[in-house]
């Protein structure tokens, strides 16, 4: 479906005009919400139950009858019943002949049964026709209203006149119809509401590590150390100081990360000499999470800055301020003011400054609302180009805020240099490679391999079949 169709279409669609008679088989809450929302629409609603006479809450205007009554009112029955309960229809085989059965069911884990709760209820009617549909939208949403995602309904069937009806009906009610085909489509229809954050899970394993391998090795160089060779308690530290210095490394590296993978592909396909073999798996899965990765990133440098705010109002920087005023005052010395200081102060924070509003345009221009709005170069310009600018800026800030004390022994304890010189390697690599790779003589080979050029030319018939890197 075109995507102007979905948006001209209302949540509700209040009608005066009568539709046929739908049946649903059950009186849960799904099934009274989804009556409810027919009826609002125009239809005429009969349910089924087993005990008729013992339902109540149902919507008013809609008939409730047994199962086998309710079967006979009308040819598109809805089944709002699990898949456990579903031996009652072999009773009705005879009234369900010729039938639209609509599947709206899922399981409670992935994967549950061997077939999908729409297949299995083809083999125990197999004189109806079968359609999965509904089961992506949840009574809340019927109720209160669905948007955006939640308007999606997946419809597939091995009947094309029958899936169209369940389309027709999809499409009244307000929501968006989406054909996936055949019944076979039903077993990943029905897994599809159970995953949780299947591209969220990487970012999230990868950022929980990162942030706790970041944090203990602070805690060695930063409070550990001082305690043993000083005696001297350090342990407030971690409460704001090194947050503030794990974050930024964090989103730092997640950001390289987003960018890796495309120089890593890069290579990969400079070494074929083609673009039609398959990436490996990892990197694949890799590639499918940079958007993940980037807001993540983005939320870690959201509190670095606000680590930093905070930073005037803490008990140890105000006390410090002081005991450095009355030592002045006492000694009658002031610091010299230093130039070259101040060039580096203004430039590490400005860096940071510009570098944090890349950072925010990258994940606004992210949302599906925003990226929408812009044709696919406009798109990649931000991702691609302006995605690198953030890249130098925030790899920029770091290089500028560690100065001078990069090449400075003192600053190695343990023989372990400061944290900020580990958030370098990542981005830096990233960017050597990168600014290889942008060479003349790499780039346009590069760019022939991408548009369908091979090395070897003879492998080109084969690889036609496959399936491309892009």
């Amino acid at each position: 479906m075109e995507k102007t169709s979905s948006d001209s279409l209302p949540l509700t669609v209040n009608s005066s005009e009568k539709h046929e008679t739908v049946c649903i088989f059950g009186t849960g809450d799904f099934g009274r919400s989804l009556g409810l929302k027919m009826l609002q629409c125009g239809y005429s609603i009969v349910f089924g139950s087993r005990n008729p006479h013992m339902s109540s809450l149902l919507p008013s205007g809609a008939e409730v009858l047994s199962y086998s009554e309710a079967a006979q009112k009308s040819d598109i029955i809805i089944i709002t019943v699990h898949r456990e309960h579903y031996d009652f229809l072999t009773e009705l085989i005879e009234v369900l002949n010729g039938k639209i059965l609509v599947d709206v069911s899922n399981n409670l884990k992935i994967n549950q049964y061997p077939e999908s709760n729409a297949e299995y209820l083809a083999q125990l009617v197999p004189g109806a026709r079968v359609v999965k549909a509904f089961n992506t939208i949840s009574a809340w949403a019927l109720q209160s209203g669905a948007l955006d995602a939640s308007r999606q309904v997946f419809v597939c069937g091995n009947d094309s006149k029958a899936k169209q009806r369940v389309i027709d009906i999809v499409r009244t009610l307000g929501l968006t119809p989406l054909d996936q085909g055949s019944l076979m489509a039903a077993k990943e229809i029905e897994n599809y509401p159970l995953q949780l954050f299947p591209l969220w899970k990487f970012p999230f394993y990868l950022s929980a590590v990162l942030c706790a391998f970041l944090f203990f090795y602070c805690v060695i160089r930063e409070v550990i150390y001082p305690y043993v060779h000083e005696k001297k308690d350090s342990t407030f530290r971690m409460a704001i100081s090194i947050p503030n210095r794990v974050f930024p490394i964090a989103a730092l590296t997640l950001l390289a990360l987003v960018y890796l993978p495309g120089v890593i592909a890069a290579i990969l396909q400079l070494y074929r000499g083609t673009k039609y073999r398959r990436f490996p798996d990892w990197l694949d899965h890799w590639m499918l999470c940079r958007k993940q990765l980037g807001l993540i990133a983005l939320g870690f440098a959201f509190l670095h800055v606000i680590y930093t705010l905070v930073i005037p109002i803490r008990y140890y920087v105000r006390w410090r301020w002081r005991n450095m005023t009355i030592t002045q005052a006492t000694t009658k010395k002031e610091n010299p003011f230093s130039t070259s200081t101040a060039w580096l102060n203004d430039s590490y924070i400005s860096l940071g400054i510009l570098g944090f509003f890349l950072f925010v345009l990258l994940g606004i221009t992210s949302l599906p609302s925003v990226s929408n709005m812009v044709n696919w170069r406009e798109f990649r310009f931000v991702q691609s180009k302006l995605g690198y600018l953030t890249l130098i800026l925030c790899t920029a800030h770091t290089l500028v805020y560690g100065g001078k004390r990069f090449l400075n022994p003192s600053i190695l304890r343990w023989y372990l240099p400061s944290a900020y010189v580990i958030a370098l390697i990542i981005p830096c690599t990233v960017l050597v490679i990168k600014f290889i790779l942008i060479l003349p003589c790499i780039d346009r080979t590069l760019t022939r391999i991408r548009q369908g050029w091979e090395r070897n030319s003879k492998s080109s018939k084969s690889a036609l079949n496959g399936k491309t890197d892009i």
